[in-house]
């Protein structure tokens, strides 16, 4: 289009219309469209691992109507917690130019890593203002992801506060504390437990197939 933006426009139009006029999608609630938003997320990261860039669109596509479809949602509550889509686009507006002071401020950075605690110290500024406590470092990490990506984010989140290292021993089974200390090792190794195990996982189903088509040609 030549107007950028004007698609999201579009977007917004359509569902609207579709609130409207889909009795499905009418019906609809933040409740019943949750599986959604998780299934079209983990089907995005599909198409990213594929290398498809038509794939990758398409899926990024069905990640942004989720976005637009829970906000529609929102938009139609009178008790006063509504809100729009613009008041979702502006609030993440607002939130990267407060963390990215050196880009929108005159905060300088030597380099990624430095910018990166900055985040972590404006987030914190920010929930302690929320909240009017200090809270924790680990706040707002979700448990509800995978228990790989949540060893990681736990173990990134405590790194970069300087929590001490050997406070990641200790796991309630030996087992357990085998699995953190292995996402520990993918970490030092600058890779991503949960990306390695998707790898070695479609890896495996690759053999499986090509078994299962040696076994039909016997």
């Amino acid at each position: 289009m030549d107007n950028p933006g004007a698609g999201l426009l579009e977007l917004m139009a359509v569902m609207a219309r579709l609130r409207r006029e889909c009795p499905w999608d009418a019906q609809q609630t933040h409740e019943s469209l949750a599986p959604h938003l998780l299934e079209e997320s983990y089907e995005a990261i599909d198409a990213l691992e594929s290398g498809d860039p038509d794939a990758v669109r398409e899926e990024l596509g069905d990640v942004l109507l989720q976005v637009y479809f829970h906000a529609e949602v929102a938009s139609e509550r009178t008790d006063g917690t509504g809100y729009t889509i613009d008041d979702v686009a502006e609030g993440i507006a607002a939130k990267l130019i407060r963390r990215h002071p050196h880009v929108f401020s005159d905060v300088s950075v030597s380099g990624a890593d430095e910018v990166k605690l900055n985040w972590d110290a404006i987030k914190a500024a920010e929930r302690q203002a929320k909240s009017g406590a200090l809270g924790s470092v680990l706040d707002g990490v979700p448990f509800g992801q995978p228990a790989l990506a949540l060893a990681a984010q736990l173990q990134r989140r405590a790194e970069r506060a300087g929590v001490p290292a050997d406070l990641a021993d200790g796991a309630p089974s030996e087992l357990g504390a085998e699995l953190f200390a292995l996402v520990a090792r993918a970490r030092a190794a600058g890779l991503d437990p949960e990306l390695e195990l998707r790898a070695a996982s479609r890896a495996y189903r690759d053999r499986v197939q090509a078994w299962e088509e040696q076994a039909r040609s016997r």
